[in-house]
């Protein structure tokens, strides 16, 4: 059997309505609210969900510590973490396309990039981190000899983890494996457009051993429990990747509680700066427009803004305009499917008003803007190209997460630099040239976590991935991410 004709298959599989994983089982909230779950492929209901109150998130929270306190794992052998944690990625793996299916279905992501970037890419966090924690060690201070200092990390305790709708298992295993590995316990928030997958994964986990309490997940608004664990007195670490505006009140959270540390992850405007000595214009031009279109723009990395040398910049933007109206955009369960849907009603409106400022502004549209295959009654959007575009304009300025892509015109190296810094936010970036010594200057001058020299994208687990400015603080992914869920403890012994 194909994997088209088994995704065809699972994509008629009725969904069940889930509930609240907490404790080890799934059960019904306080008070029995349930949420719709509508697929963006066709705006049909799918199942629904359950609508987690502020006492659901205190249970969870409570199992959580619970779980912690009783050390099952918090104090078992690193290496027996290890042994559970790399049985959840032989689940995933097992339960790959079943897992990239109810994920599509639940937020539009073209299928073959999801087979990747969903299940494939969660069992390789697991992975990454069950080998990595027995092999993390303490430290030996080098004191006097009359002392002796010995530097210990421990697990922090409960971590929430609040994680976005456009890549929910990716990114929750960035938070949840390393927070496991460390042997804390974790309290789940998904995205309410993006939960199924998520509530999967919590199954998974307790098949593979994880011990109960060890991984709770509580759905529902994030207003009702975002807040309630951003407040919560017990929590210990919050771990978020999302918005400015949410990343915001749960700083203002942290203050008005306990003062957990929080991690954010809050998106960014990206500069992808193409140099008129780039090494292949061609690629360079088929990279960039997957770099931005690809999900329908909804990457925390998107290359959103297109800096192009003058000399270059009409054949370039016609080059990727080129490539962008080719682009199959569809049926998100079609592995012949470039860009699929995008994940709600609501976002698609407020990618199609980003398009109406746009012109309104002044830019100029290339190609695309519009919504597309509404006969399907799902959620599509045409990839767009604005040429044109100015550093005022809200579409340098401001995060779309969609497919729509602004492109400026530089001349030379200074003011491809000030181009490229002239947002707040600083997540990823790109430079694309054949001269060695610009690319390692553009690397230390572009204000960004990361910069992507010749290519966009792929940095995988051996490197970490965080923003400066206001796409955030904190690390995913590498051995670096263990920092956000240890405590440095320090023995001073007396000889």
């Amino acid at each position: 059997m194909s994997d088209q004709t088994r995704i065809d298959s699972l994509r008629l599989t009725e969904v069940a309505a889930r509930g609240l994983f907490i404790d080890g089982r799934f059960r019904e909230p306080v008070g029995g609210a349930r949420r719709d779950v509508i697929s963006p492929i066709d705006g049909r209901l799918l199942t629904t969900i359950a609508e987690a109150r502020r006492e659901d998130v205190d249970l969870a929270v409570a199992a959580a510590r619970r779980a912690f306190e009783a050390g099952r794992w918090s104090r078992a052998a690193p290496s027996d973490r290890r042994k559970v944690m790399l049985r959840i990625a032989e689940l995933i793996d097992r339960h790959a396309l079943e897992l990239a299916v109810l994920g599509v279905r639940d937020n539009g992501t073209e299928i073959a990039m999801a087979l990747k970037a969903e299940p494939g890419s969660a069992a390789a966090t697991f992975r990454y981190y069950a080998e990595a924690i027995d092999k993390v060690y303490g430290e030996i201070a080098p004191t006097a000899p009359n002392v002796l200092g010995l530097v210990h990390r421990q697990p922090v305790g409960v971590v929430a983890a609040i994680v976005p709708w456009n890549f929910p298992m990716m990114i929750g295993a960035w938070k949840i494996a390393p927070a496991l590995a460390a042997g804390n316990s974790v309290v789940l928030k998904p995205a309410e457009i993006a939960s199924l997958s998520l509530l999967r994964l919590a199954e998974l986990c307790a098949e593979a051993g994880l011990p109960e309490g060890v991984l709770n997940v509580v759905t529902g608004k994030g207003s009702v429990c975002g807040e309630a664990l951003g407040l919560h007195m017990d929590v210990d670490v919050m771990a978020f990747t999302g918005s400015g505006p949410v990343g915001r009140r749960l700083l203002e959270y942290s203050a008005r509680s306990n003062l957990k540390r929080c991690y954010l992850e809050l998106g960014g405007k990206s500069p992808n700066i193409v140099f008129a000595d780039a090494p292949d214009l061609e690629q360079a031009a088929k990279v960039s427009a997957y770099g931005i279109f690809r999900n329908s723009g909804q990457v925390c990395v998107a290359g959103s803004r297109l800096l192009v040398e003058e000399q270059v910049h009409d054949d370039f933007v016609a080059r990727v305009a080129s490539i962008a109206a080719a682009m199959r955009v569809g049926d998100p369960l079609d592995l012949a499917t470039e860009a699929g849907a995008v994940a709600s009603e609501d976002q698609l409106s407020k990618n199609l008003d980003f398009v109406r400022r746009a012109e309104a502004e002044g830019g100029r549209l290339v190609t695309g803007g519009g919504r597309i295959l509404t006969e399907t009654g799902g959620f599509y959007m045409q990839p767009t190209v604005f040429a044109g575009i100015e550093p005022s304009m809200h579409l340098a300025q401001e995060e779309v997460f969609g497919p729509v892509l602004g492109v400026m015109s530089f001349r030379g190296e200074a003011e491809a630099v000030a181009l490229a810094n002239s947002t707040p936010y600083g997540l990823a970036s790109a430079v694309w040239t054949s001269n060695l010594s610009r690319a390692h200057r553009m690397v230390r001058a572009v204000r960004a976590g990361v910069v992507h020299v010749n290519t966009y994208g792929g940095a995988d687990l051996t490197v970490p991935l965080g923003g400066i400015g206001q796409s955030g603080n904190g690390h995913d992914k590498s051995l670096h991410a263990l920092d956000k869920f240890t405590d440095l403890k320090t023995a001073w012994i007396s000889l």
